[in-house]
């Protein structure tokens, strides 16, 4: 391993393309949309999705857990989403309702993980990762705690890989975040039993989001307007309304009423046709 290739690819907020380089970000695009709830809630706030708001928030998760650089933090129990992917999947690891969790993670590609904490520390805080390179003190820092690094040597993003790999180091309960239907797909037939959550989602077509709807158990909706549509409808379970997460099959849908079952918010339970949707969603949906 070799720290000389050194550039991380980013769909972040809005689904801006960024780069980051030496732990510098030398590129912002377009965003896809111009505002979102959740974005207005992130430690660093991003009232409007401008270029210069979201090198600012960037800069703020470089700054302060390291991302995209050797400081990186892997470990963290703050829940940022309380049904957002990785609090999901960290509680299930938790719960012994899945035993591995394959993400994606800057610095180290696709990785296998079972430490709730590594899940949340991991994923909590990172936007969509298009591509990275290895940095091998965050590679070190992830394998400390337990956690598999897939390709060391280039840090690919692999996740048909990353579960065929859990499942043989002996992981038979397995979960997967996936960004890309045809991934998903392959998954699905090759390994039936995986817990697919779909992921990043927005800007897909129609055809994208029927087929991802189709395998996953688990859906965010990011900005998307087809997976509010069609993953809405055949949801069996919607928890929040702004950025709705939508669970697809009974396997999504009890880690969603375990989680809610162990908790001690205000929660209400009300039978609806979904997609429910509040006025405050991102825009424009796409």
């Amino acid at each position: 391993m070799t720290e000389e290739r050194d550039e991380h690819i980013l769909e972040a907020i809005g689904r801006c393309r960024v780069v980051i380089r030496n732990g510098k970000v030398v590129e912002v695009g377009e965003g896809k949309i111009s505002s979102c709830p959740l974005a207005k809630r992130f430690a660093h706030p991003v009232p409007e999705i401008t270029r210069e708001a979201v090198k600012a928030n960037i800069e703020h998760r470089i700054n302060t857990w390291g991302m995209c650089t050797p400081d990186r933090n892997v470990l963290d129990t703050k829940e940022f989403v309380g049904f957002g992917a990785t609090e999901l999947l960290g509680f299930a690891s938790q719960t012994a309702l899945i035993d591995a969790a394959v993400l994606a993670c800057d610095g180290s590609g696709t990785v296998i993980v079972k430490d709730p904490a590594l899940i949340q520390g991991i994923g909590g805080r990172m936007s969509g990762l298009v591509s990275t390179s290895p940095i091998p003190r965050v590679i070190r820092r992830i394998e400390k705690h337990g956690g598999i690094v897939i390709d060391k040597k280039h840090a690919s993003l692999d996740q048909f890989r990353g579960v065929a790999w859990a499942y043989d180091v002996g992981y038979t309960k397995v979960a997967v975040t996936v960004a890309k239907a045809d991934i998903a797909e392959r998954i699905r037939n090759a390994f039936p039993d995986t817990l697919i959550f779909g992921v990043h989602v927005t800007g897909l077509t129609r055809d994208e989001a029927e087929d991802m709807a189709a395998v996953a158990d688990l859906m965010t909706s990011c900005a998307s307007k087809t997976v509010r549509e069609i993953a809405g409808a055949r949801a069996l379970l919607q928890a929040g309304v702004s950025v709705p997460i939508f669970a697809l099959t009974k396997r999504g849908k009890e880690i969603i009423i375990e989680k809610i079952r162990q908790s001690s918010e205000q929660v209400l339970i009300k039978p609806s046709k979904l997609p429910v949707l509040d006025a405050v969603q991102p825009e424009p949906l796409v």
